[in-house]
C-alpha cells in the first residue's frame, strides 16, 4: 500500500529539499568517514601529549572538541576541512544542546551507523541536523 522504497530519481535530502549536488547537498559517506579520521586523529594527538594515550581521555577530548566547535562553527575541524557543515533542519541557529546531542550519540557510535534514505544517522535525527556540503 505504502512504497517508502526510495525510487531511481531519488537522491539523499530530496525529501529534506536538499540539492543532489554541490553546495547544500548531503554530506556522503567519504567525506564522513574523513572528517571523522582528522577529529580522532586530533583527539589521539593532544591525549598522547597530555594524558600519555589514555583511551577516556581521548574520548573525551573528542566529544568536548566536537561540541565546541560545532556550537561555534557548524562543524568540527575534521568537517571545516572536509567542507561540510551541520545545519538544522528545520533552519535557523543550531544551538547548543544540538552538538552536545549529537555528540554524545556518535561517543556511543551505534546511532551513527545507522542511517535513513537521507543519509542521516540517528544522532542526527535525534538532533534534529543534517550535515551538508559547504
Amino acid at each position: 500500500m505504502f512504497d517508502t522504497a526510495p525510487s531511481s530519481s531519488d537522491w539523499p535530502g530530496k525529501k529534506l529539499g536538499l540539492p543532489e549536488e554541490g553546495p547544500r547537498s548531503v554530506g556522503r559517506l567519504g567525506r564522513r568517514l574523513a572528517a571523522l579520521a582528522i577529529d580522532w586523529a586530533i583527539a589521539v594527538v593532544i591525549s598522547v601529549a597530555f594524558f600519555a594515550y589514555d583511551p577516556f581521555a581521548t574520548l573525551a577530548i573528542f566529544a568536548a572538541t566536537q561540541i565546541l566547535f560545532q556550537w561555534l562553527t557548524n562543524g568540527s575541524i575534521g568537517h571545516l576541512i572536509m567542507r561540510m557543515r551541520v545545519v538544522p533542519v528545520a533552519g535557523g541557529y543550531l544551538g547548543v544542546w544540538r552538538p552536545i546531542v549529537r555528540t554524545l550519540l556518535i561517543c556511543f557510535v551505534i546511532p551513527a551507523v545507522i542511517w535513513d534514505a537521507d543519509q542521516r544517522g540517528l544522532h542526527d535525527k535525534a538532533a534534529g541536523t543534517v550535515l551538508v556540503r559547504v
